[in-house]
């Protein structure tokens, strides 16, 4: 059998589980404080990505076709970064749609790793998988959904990461290295249970990704410190109260106060207040149906809708679908997840 470094690995196959997020805006890309990017988002049910793994001499990636190479490149890195002896073998039974604005790449990078994790008995944990695997720059949202799940606010990502921060004292391996830049968690609450996301997706075109979102976001002009001091306050004087007292109404207006702000200021990179003109339509639609909580998630170019119940839900997507029949769109009614990642 395949041994690891430190000579000790679990001898199973390990099967991963996660989930698709919204990422329902910044509330701060001023950094005056010395911080930048934090976030609120949600953790989905649907879609999911499933995969998974056993101990292999050699790396094998095989399932879904459209993602094989994806989830070859993030293993490779990931053995050598650890300086494995062995490798593994994938199979990916599902995944979430790539560059939708779900959070595809983080899941799949946390998925494997967290995968590679299992097999090898690293002892890391999703915040170092994040910093070996890239992910979690801006945004630790993601990261969070894949240990915990629910509604999640982050402080966004410090200015001068402090390097003297190290992983778990448990990790033998050569991932003792790693430090975890993850923007932290400040809050996490249950999405309510009855609540329903309506999401609106278009895959005639992909969301802003990769190299074009880090130019992006180096072309933007300084967010206004006022503007997020005064989207601060929405989130914890708004959004955090009515989460805990279940108030849909007063959750959508603190969301629609980041959303417009926030994709207004996106606009020059994106085309407009939201990447896809047919889900902006069906959003300004939804705004004067009265539907108070919507938005697009990330980049786009998928968007959303929160509804008090599954009932709610499905009158306004029957609405929707009449209203929109030739605009080529798919749409998808889904709960929150409360929970992280699945393992077996």
């Amino acid at each position: 059998m395949t041994t690891a470094n430190n000579n000790n690995i679990v001898a199973s196959e390990v099967l991963i589980k996660s989930t698709a997020r919204l990422h329902m805006g910044f509330f701060d890309l001023h950094g005056g404080l010395g911080r930048k990017f934090g976030s609120i988002g949600l953790s989905l049910a649907t879609p999911t990505i499933e995969l998974s793994a056993h101990i292999s001499d050699k790396l094998q990636v095989e399932g879904v076709a459209s993602v094989v190479d994806k989830v070859s490149r993030i293993a490779e890195q990931l053995i050598a970064k650890l300086n494995l002896s062995g490798a593994a073998r994938f199979n990916i039974k599902q995944h979430i749609p790539e560059h939708a604005g779900l959070g595809s790449g983080t899941q799949t990078a946390l998925a494997v790793g967290a995968a590679i994790n299992q097999l090898y008995k690293l002892n890391l944990n999703t915040a170092q998988i994040a910093e070996l695997t890239g992910r979690g720059g801006r945004s630790g949202i993601g990261i969070a959904a894949f240990d915990y799940g629910g509604i999640l606010i982050d402080g966004g990502r410090a200015a001068k990461p402090n390097s003297s921060l190290s992983p778990s004292s448990t990790s033998s391996t050569s991932s003792a290295s790693v430090v975890s830049k993850v923007p932290p968690l400040l809050a996490r609450y249950d999405f309510p249970e009855d609540w329903r996301v309506l999401l609106i997706l278009d895959s005639s075109q992909p969301g802003i990704h990769g190299e074009v979102e880090r130019d992006a976001f180096n072309k933007l002009p300084k967010f206004s410190e006022n503007l997020a001091a005064h989207l601060c306050r929405y989130v914890l004087m708004q959004a955090m109260p009515a989460l805990v007292e279940h108030d849909l109404t007063a959750f959508g207006f603190a969301i629609q106060e980041l959303q417009s702000h926030v994709g207004d200021y996106f606009a020059p990179a994106q085309g407009g207040r939201y990447a896809s003109q047919n889900v902006g339509a069906v959003l300004q639609a939804l705004q004067n149906m009265g539907v108070a909580c919507f938005g697009q998630s990330s980049w786009g170019p998928t968007g959303f809708a929160v509804f008090e119940n599954e009932v709610e839900a499905e009158k306004h997507l029957q609405q929707l679908e009449t209203m929109f029949l030739d605009c080529h769109l798919s749409w998808k009614i889904c709960s929150a997840r409360n929970s992280g990642a699945e393992f077996v």
